[in-house]
């Protein structure tokens, strides 16, 4: 017999940090009990291909705007949709996945959650106001660390509905050997170069202009640093692009900072990497932070957000302030001059996300998520009695 069936409803299908999970999490449930399928509002990114390799079904709703008559013909094609395939548990993410299928989804589906993964500060007062109201029509909404739902309680959602479940990261993709010395000639930079990474979609508020600027302050001191910045740019964001690397021009340090743009070999960049950076100046709990620690790389982040629910200063990493270069640039310098304690804060993080972090922890606790609320909902239609008999 079939599981049941779940709709995860997600704006764009591109690599990054929420796109990783949901895509983890779409690999990790048992179909024995879950059967998965996809919807988008732009059927865009790395991971349609993957999608359709695997046979998962995915549809694709076009709103570019919620303010039209066109979006709420979406909405109730999403409806229909949800009643023909007998979706039980729809699950959206992130603002505009919220928006769009929480409210359509509340009319047809048994269950309906929202997630959210960040305290969201692109996002207007009028744009947080109508995703709250959204969110109010969902059983649960999900967030990934302390620090959402804190934000969330402050912005008056209801507690009880909030549930964690941490990120996650599969660590059978750090269990490999890494040739340091390949990876340098591939990118075109001595051996025994120092790499100091950053994995990064390129988005604003990432701290990127902070990290180039870092790379300027340290340029006499560490004359043979190399600064990677590793991520893929939406069509959107190519004009931020050319910014940063205006910037790095502008900062004299256009040859130590270089732009690979994504790559397949994220894991083994991260485990050759002397220093791994996280200058987001907002994050809930990063992805590309986990995969760091997990990967044993002496890592630098920003004190935002969940990041110092999985990263303690001085014990599994430093964590420096947001926006600010000179610390930044400090706690940068000093793992590249004290191999010694690179290693132990890289030890000590590695150890740390294999016991509190693994995908199998964040798939088990979401399963049980899921069934928790389909259970619910039966006692609610068919009373205590018929459903356990």
């Amino acid at each position: 017999m079939s599981g049941a069936r779940v709709l995860k409803v997600v704006p764009t299908l591109m690599c990054g940090g929420t796109e990783n999970q949901f895509m983890m999490l779409a690999r990790g449930l048992d179909r024995s009990r879950f059967d998965i399928e996809f919807a988008c509002l732009r059927r865009w990114g790395s991971f349609v291909d993957e999608i359709t390799e695997r046979g998962i079904p995915l549809s694709e709703y076009k709103v570019t705007t919620f303010r039209s008559v066109h979006a709420l013909a979406e909405q109730a094609r999403l409806a229909r949709h949800i009643t023909r395939r007998g979706v039980q548990i729809v699950h959206a993410y992130n603002f505009y996945g919220n928006v769009f299928a929480v409210p359509p989804a509340r009319l047809a589906a048994r269950v309906v959650i929202a997630s959210i993964r960040d305290c969201a500060p692109y996002l207007t007062s009028m744009q947080k106001r109508v995703q709250r109201y959204a969110c109010r029509l969902a059983d649960c909404v999900l967030v990934n660390a302390d620090a959402v739902k804190s934000w969330l309680v402050g912005e008056g959602y209801d507690e009880s509905k909030i549930v964690i479940i941490r990120n996650g990261v599969d660590l059978t993709r750090f269990n490999q050997p890494t040739d340091g010395d390949a990876i340098r000639r591939d990118l075109g930079v001595p051996v025994g170069t120092p790499l100091v990474v950053v994995v990064s979609r390129l988005t604003r508020l990432k701290g990127l202009e902070q990290l180039i600027e870092a790379a300027a302050v340290l340029k006499a001191r560490r004359k043979d640093a190399r600064f990677l910045i590793v991520g893929e740019t939406a069509p959107s964001q190519r004009p931020y692009l050319d910014e940063l690397k205006k910037r790095a021009v502008e900062q004299g340090v256009a040859d130590r900072v270089l732009f690979t743009g994504l790559r397949s070999d994220v894991p083994a960049l991260l485990a050759a990497a002397d220093v791994s950076v996280m200058p987001s100046l907002s994050e809930a709990l990063s992805n590309v932070l986990l995969e760091s620690m997990a990967a044993g790389a002496p890592t630098v982040a920003t004190r935002v957000g969940g990041t110092p629910e999985a990263l303690t200063d001085g014990e599994t990493g430093l964590l420096v302030p947001p926006g600010q270069v000179q610390p930044l640039a400090a706690a940068i310098s000093r793992l590249l001059d004290d191999s010694a304690l690179a290693a132990h804060l890289g030890r000590a993080a590695r150890q740390f996300v294999r016991q509190h972090l693994s995908v199998q922890r964040m798939v088990s606790a979401t399963e049980q998520l899921y069934s928790e609320l389909l259970a619910r909902k039966q006692c609610k239609q068919y009373g205590p009695l018929e459903a356990s008999a």
